[in-house]
């Protein structure tokens, strides 16, 4: 099962996207919907709130008064945690009864309003946002929901911004124009990456490798890595020692492959091997066969792991590595020496360019790789001189 993380701010219409995607075969589950569900009359839940903060919750009907509750529930921090304490064990309770109903090779979409100011993010192999302008999502508040403008406002100002939004984003879908351009870009988001996400999950189906094609340094990898590193700490927790953003990616302004490396570090591989189908089942997937580094000092290969994003909008390498070889630290050591040294980077660039127009054309990875391991043996042997002189630590 693929879990899509639904978000987006008040007004900017991710109820549309939620919709579309649902046509296409997504189960949603509407956070906002269960909240209201649990507490409807007649039910456990809304008992509990009457229980908790008196009659005068309820309507003449016996229905919720909502403000009637948020002036009571709302008044200090107390009445909140209160609050919290009886909605949001229901409405885990009730998620989890819908998402047990999802089929094995299904998609999920969980449309979580506050996903981003709550944390929610490693919780979905993808976190999909919905945007528009601020005045746009102003002018559906007032029009289709009768807000006043000022309540509007003060709605959008309490919730996460944009900046925010887009840092936890996999995917950004901009709904301040016209409906039939965002619904067209869903159509391609579900055919391009959800449903070939889903099926490299549920196969454990590799990624295949990228050619010898170098691309300039892009902004948004560190995000990427960073989204993607949340993920895999949430899977590993205590069982790994750390997780990092290692490669050419994770050096700014140094041109690479268009893929995001990542390295786990564990105290042994048999501790990796124990949650290796969780990490797959994440979306990083692990690779069959036998791994190794090649060793500085030509001895014995360095066994590791490894495991393939699967989605196939942000490719991924995984490299698992264990604290009983270099390999980790010197994974670690590489960009850092990079970061500091400017010539030494610009003279890798020119190294990584100059194979990419000599390999053009090629498939594999692999000539390239090698044809540059004769430069990258050396620079290892400057980059653990500059760490001697400047006592680095990873």
């Amino acid at each position: 099962m693929l879990r899509l993380g639904l978000t987006g701010g008040i007004g900017a219409g991710k109820s549309t996207v939620a919709k579309r995607l649902a046509e296409h075969g997504a189960v949603v589950v509407d956070s906002d919907k269960l909240a209201r569900e649990v507490v409807e009359p007649g039910t456990e839940g809304l008992a509990a709130l009457v229980e908790a903060f008196g009659t005068e919750i309820l309507a003449g009907d016996g229905s919720l008064d909502r403000p009637a509750l948020a002036a009571k529930a709302f008044r200090d921090e107390e009445s909140r945690q209160l609050l919290n304490s009886i909605t949001h064990p229901r409405i885990g309770a009730r998620t989890a009864e819908l998402v047990a109903q999802v089929p094995a090779d299904g998609i999920l979409v969980h449309d979580v309003p506050l996903l981003v100011e709550a944390n929610y993010m490693p919780n979905y192999h993808l976190v999909l946002v919905v945007g528009a302008p601020e005045e746009t999502r102003v002018k559906r508040l007032v029009e289709l929901r009768g807000m006043a403008e000022e309540d509007a406002r003060a709605r959008i100002a309490t919730q996460a911004t944009d900046e925010q939004r887009r840092a936890a984003a996999d995917i950004w879908l901009d709904n301040g124009g016209t409906e039939d351009v965002v619904l067209a870009e869903v159509d391609r988001l579900w055919a391009d990456r959800l449903v070939p996400f889903e099926a490299n999950i549920r196969l454990r189906r590799p990624r295949k490798p990228a050619g010898a094609v170098i691309s300039p340094y892009d902004e948004e990898w560190p995000l990427q890595a960073r989204r993607a590193l949340a993920r895999i700490r949430q899977v590993a927790g205590e069982r790994a020692e750390r997780a990092d953003h290692i490669g050419s990616t994770a050096v700014p302004g140094l041109p690479a492959k268009d893929v995001v490396d990542l390295q786990l570090t564990v105290s042994t591989l048999d501790d990796v091997d124990a949650f290796a189908d969780e990490l797959s089942d994440a979306g990083f997937v692990r690779a069959e066969g036998e791994w190794w580094d090649h060793p500085q000092d030509g001895g014995e290969k360095w066994p590791k792991r490894f495991h393939y994003g699967a989605d196939p909008g942000r490719p991924v390498n995984l490299h698992v590595r264990s604290r009983e070889t270099p390999a980790w630290r010197l994974a670690l050591l590489f960009p850092a020496w990079l970061r500091e040294n400017p010539a030494e980077r610009e003279a890798y660039a020119e190294v990584k360019r100059a194979l990419a127009a000599e390999l053009k054309g090629d498939e594999t990875i692999d000539a390239y790789a090698e044809r540059k391991q004769a430069w990258v043996d050396e620079a290892f042997k400057r980059a653990e001189a500059w760490a001697a002189a400047t006592s680095w630590t990873p």
